[in-house]
């Protein structure tokens, strides 16, 4: 299992650091400015909450505890609803897509709960 979180953690990593540069070169001269942040908002809490997911990978392998594994479908839950629902919103500038952004805060409020609760 901390292969597959490994993977993970890396592919959303890899993603945020890609459409990071793409909305920085990109997009620089297509979105308004507060639709930049918007954008940028999704990049940033990609970007951390992929490094989480590679700190699920090492507690999955020191605990074994399933509030780990939880955490980390949180946290992925969270990027495709949160920060998705921020590119989406950003680029299409349909204010619906931000209904879903507090889902993925949710989900990540979750995941982080789920690893206070887990036993060493």
């Amino acid at each position: 299992m901390t292969l597959l979180w490994v993977r993970i953690a890396s592919a959303i990593l890899f993603l945020g650091v890609a459409l990071g540069a793409f909305g920085a070169h990109g997009l620089k001269n297509v979105l308004s400015e507060p639709m930049k942040a918007v954008y940028q908002t999704g990049v940033h809490y990609q970007l951390i909450h992929g490094l989480a997911i590679f700190v699920v990978a090492w507690l999955s392998a020191k605990t074994g505890q399933p509030t780990v594994g939880a955490a980390g479908w949180f946290f992925v839950a969270g990027v495709v609803l949160f920060s998705g629902s921020l590119y989406a919103l950003s680029l299409s500038g349909i204010r619906l897509f931000g209904i879903i952004t507090p889902l993925g805060g949710l989900c990540f409020l979750a995941g982080w709960a789920c690893l206070f609760l887990t036993r060493g």
